[in-house]
Formats: C-alpha cells, structure tokens, sequence
C-alpha cells in the first residue's frame, strides 16, 4: 500500500451505501467508521453493513466510539457531557467501548478511537485516577483482540496526553491526532504537539479549523485548508517523523457539501504528497 494513504471518516445511517460508493469511486482506499447506530449493530443490518464494506474494497483502519448524550456546543458542555469524564455514565460507556471493539473486530479494523474527555491536569483528582482505570480496562478488552485503544486528541494539551499515557501503562494505548482539534479547543499548536506524541501515533485525520474567538467557546471547522492548521506544515512534519499511515479526511457536517470537501481535500493532499515527494 501506499505511504499515507488517503481515507475519509464516514457516519454509518442514512444512505451509507450511496456515501460509501462515492468515496470507492473517488478512489480512497482506507476510511475510519463512527459507532455505528444500534440497530445497525442487529442483525439482519450487521452483516448486511459487514457485506457493504467488504464488497467497497476500502480497509476499515478504525471505528470511533461515540457515546449518546455527548454534546460540543462549548466547552463546559463537552467538560460535562464527552467521553469517560462524566462518572455517572463512565460504567456505560466502557462496556459500550467494548461493543464498538467488537464491531471494529469483525470489519478488520486494528483500532478503536475516541475522545475520552477533558483529562483532568491534577494527577490527584478522583477523576484522573477513574479514567486510567476505564482506559486501561478498554485496552485490556482491545490487546485481547490485538487491537488498539487511541485516543483522539484537542481537549488536553499534548504533554498531559504523554503524562496520561504513561500512567495508563498500557502498550496498545495509542494516539489518533487531529490538528484542527488542537486548534479548535485552544490547547497547543499543533505541528508542536505532534512531536511530543509522535511515538504514539497509529492514525491522523486531516480537518481543518479556527481558533476559537472567545473564552469558553469552541473554534470552527473549515474545509481542509482554509483554516489555520497549515496543511503543508503537517503533513510534512508527518513525513519528518517517520509517519506512513493513512490520512483520514474528516469533515464534521452532513450531505452533498460533506462529500464536495471530501473530493477537495483529497486534491489537495494528493498535490501536497507530491510536492513532498511522498509516494
């Protein structure tokens, strides 16, 4: 396979088969999945959806738990609401953790992802202590599948990410990186976080954001290369590291304009790749 290959993130609902033939035809060979909808996770849909990716020839590298009841409308609410943070649906939410695992499993993808909440900065905090333990009770249930638990960046600053990871203590505790999300929630550049993560690193998407404008608030998102992220800058630090998976295009919106700025991204990413040599 190609170094860095280009993938799309796709929600699985409403004309999942339309979206994923487009992608195919597009000429993408990797995507990462969202959690599907339970009644996608029932059969007689589980296989028919296992069926769809199979036939799709494009490799499912990894599936993202996203857990009801999250809400981003600014940052208090995702303090509140996101991830493994809230105690009162920490329990739930593993084991729904462990659901998606074993969806992932059953596609081939290596990797689970997810935005596990604001990890808290005081290593004292009952909270801290509560979400190593529900990682590492993630990854435990994922090494015994050979697959990994990464967790998506932006809510923490790259250096708590590393303490974080340290103290989890598990092998298979990875990191999928997204620039847009460093910038979006305020927490770092994201060409300087990168290097601090780097021996982490399984998975990056490739989205594009603004800082936010306002305490409290959340940036925004733009199409690939009309935030502030610098594309060129990251995609060439990748290839610095020794980065040589798949970049995933994510583009957190619905309908024809989602797959429009899939298409123009991936333009860009193939010119970019070129101009840095990147086969």
């Amino acid at each position: 396979m190609a170094t860095m290959p280009l993938g799309a993130m796709l929600s699985v609902g409403d004309d999942f088969a339309g979206r994923l033939r487009r992608i195919q035809e597009a000429g993408f060979s990797t995507m990462q999945l969202s959690r599907p909808p339970d009644e996608w996770l029932e059969e007689p849909r589980r296989s028919e959806l296992k069926q769809l990716i199979a036939d799709s020839g494009i490799r499912v590298t990894s599936v993202a738990a996203i857990y009801a009841g999250e809400s981003y409308a600014d940052i208090e609410t995702v303090r509140s609401t996101v991830g493994l943070l809230p105690e009162e649906t920490r329990s739930a939410r593993i084991e729904d953790t462990k659901l998606c695992a074993d969806f992932a499993h059953e596609t081939g993808a290596s990797n689970v992802s997810s935005h596990i909440g604001y990890i808290p900065e005081d290593r004292a905090d009952c909270d801290y202590a509560g979400l190593v333990s529900a990682v590492r009770e993630i990854c435990d249930y994922l090494q015994r599948r050979e697959m990994s638990f990464c967790l998506e960046t932006g809510q923490e600053p790259a250096e708590l990410l590393r303490q974080f990871i340290g103290d989890v203590g598990r092998e298979n505790l990875q990191v999928n990186f997204d620039p847009a999300n460093m910038i979006m929630y305020g927490t770092g550049d994201p060409i300087e976080a990168l290097a601090v993560v780097a021996p982490w690193l399984r998975g990056v998407h490739c989205k594009d954001g603004e800082w936010p404008k306002a305490e409290g608030q959340l940036g925004e998102e733009r199409t690939l290369g009309q935030g502030q992220v610098g594309i060129e800058r990251f995609i060439a630090k990748l290839k610095g590291i020794g980065y040589q998976g798949p970049l995933t295009i994510e583009r957190e919106i619905a309908g024809e304009r989602q797959m429009q700025d899939f298409l123009a991204a991936k333009k860009l990413l193939e010119q970019v790749k070129a101009d840095l040599g990147i086969g």
